[in-house]
């Protein structure tokens, strides 16, 4: 519950990779939380873990690229109910991107991506984006 101190809040980052005017997501598996819909990749940060490290070693593991640079966060986002706070991540990558653990990878405008069925916070990020 929100004003609640027993739960730590969990910190997630999101990349924000951009490819000209388009912008990468991924189709989350059917079997977990949000299954088949879009999102951002990245993941939880582990303890002390930096930003940049938990941001490398995630899309190592989802996309087999590697992260060159991580800039300062975008937006920062309470999941609606859960412990996730979603750090959306402007960051450059080396190599082409594959889906390693996703259903599937698109590129697209944020135009383009409202359109698609996002998971919450993901959604909420992209609504900002084509607001501007």
């Amino acid at each position: 519950m929100t004003g609640e101190t027993s739960g730590a809040r969990i910190r997630v980052v999101a990349a924000v990779i951009r490819r000209d005017d388009q912008l990468l997501v991924c189709q989350r598996p059917v079997s977990k939380r949000h299954g088949g819909l879009w999102e951002f990749p990245g993941g939880k940060c582990e303890p002390g873990e930096s930003d940049h490290d938990a941001i490398g070693r995630e899309l190592q593991e989802e996309l087999g690229v590697v992260v060159v640079d991580v800039a300062a966060p975008l937006m920062v986002i309470a999941d609606p109910d859960s412990p996730y706070d979603i750090v959306f991540l402007p960051t450059r990558i080396a190599g082409e991107p594959r889906a390693l653990e996703h259903e599937a990878l698109t590129w697209g405008a944020p135009v383009v991506l409202a359109a698609l069925p996002l998971a919450p916070s993901d959604a909420r990020f992209v609504a900002s984006l084509v607001a501007g």
